[in-house]
């Protein structure tokens, strides 16, 4: 498949600048696949289309304030930081803007409490190494002159950094919200239990491999980055079962979905619980082995987010349904509406 296939034009004054309060009152596009029919409600109204029994699966990693501003030493130039991944202790690979003024042992100074080194680079993704020496704790450093890593599309400052957070996370580890989730408030998922829907947690922390731009034309020639998830024992057995018991298994995002496919065993026809890498890349033509329903967010044209929703709903009616959403102005990307896949 050719990438350009993925290409939508999308007016920039659809881009969502900031959350909907409360957040279930964002809109919510309803696709129903074996009918192929367009519904239009509001997010709070979700527990109309899931029933007793259903499981839901969702992502409880929490995002780092992982936007550093600095200085280098010699030269003062401003230097910006975005920790990718931790490698070892105080080693983190990083993104740096501008990257082609930063050579190897130039010392970057964030403030008094903290200053990095860089230590190598990978020429052929642009990532460098850092090795950060911190006066104290590098995560309470980190959670004092940090930043919420807001994708760019966004130009305006966010009031308070929850606004990034799912309101179940709990896991440090992202650099980039599971943005499916930021629908959901507390009162909804009491709601959801108070119903019979089952809900359980899993962890995927989220890094570059989400958001980064496919650059082959072809798409089946991109190659994942591995992010890092986690499923206990107590989930995966709650989730076989649902499987055997022909109950369903909804999954609120793409990183959820990822996880859940990425730790299925085909030998053994189940979730296999532990903490692994996935690199899994899903577009059209993919076969879903655990997720029944899918609630994602409207995506950037080309990413691989869209494919995965294009695999699950049918690229011809995920992009119906996007033209849809263009003409009755939904509000588009991390801070825009969502939708569910039926």
């Amino acid at each position: 498949m050719k990438l350009e296939e993925f290409d939508y034009y999308l007016p920039s004054g659809f881009i969502a600048q900031k959350p909907i309060k409360p957040r279930d009152h964002s809109r919510l596009m309803v696709l129903n696949r074996s009918e192929g029919e367009i519904q239009h409600k509001l997010f709070k109204d979700i527990k109309g289309f899931l029933t007793k029994g259903d499981l839901l699966v969702l992502n409880n990693t929490k995002v780092l304030p992982a936007r550093l501003y600095g200085f280098k030493e010699k030269t003062k130039g401003k230097v910006e930081v975005l920790l990718l991944k931790s490698i070892e202790d105080k080693y983190w690979e990083v993104l740096v803007r501008p990257g082609k003024i930063v050579h190897f042992n130039t010392k970057i100074i964030f403030g008094p409490e903290l200053e990095g080194t860089v230590k190598g680079k990978n020429e052929e993704k642009g990532i460098y190494l850092i090795h950060f020496n911190c006066k104290g704790s590098f995560k309470e450093i980190l959670n004092k002159i940090g930043q919420m890593p807001t994708p760019p599309y966004i130009k305006e400052k966010l009031k308070t950094g929850n606004d990034y957070q799912t309101v179940y996370a709990v896991y440090d580890g992202s650099i980039a919200a599971p943005t499916a989730g930021l629908h959901f408030t507390k009162s909804l998922l009491k709601e959801l239990t108070q119903k019979g829907i089952e809900i359980i947690y899993l962890t995927l922390h989220v890094g570059r491999g989400t958001f980064e731009p496919i650059r082959a034309s072809k798409v089946e020639e991109h190659k994942m980055d591995s992010e890092f998830y986690s499923i206990s024992s107590e989930v995966a057995k709650k989730i076989n079962q649902a499987r055997t018991e022909k109950r369903r298994v909804i999954s609120v995002g793409t990183t959820t979905t990822r996880s859940l496919e990425s730790a299925f065993n085909f030998v053994q026809d189940r979730i296999v619980s532990g903490s692994n890498w996935s690199d899994i890349f899903i577009y059209p033509g993919y076969e879903f082995k655990v997720v029944d329903v899918l609630i994602t967010n409207f995506h950037l044209p080309q990413s691989t987010p869209l494919m995965l929703a294009a695999a699950f709903a049918g690229k011809d009616f995920l992009f119906r349904a996007y033209q849809e959403a263009i003409r009755e102005r939904y509000r588009f990307y991390s801070f825009g509406d969502a939708m569910i896949i039926m």
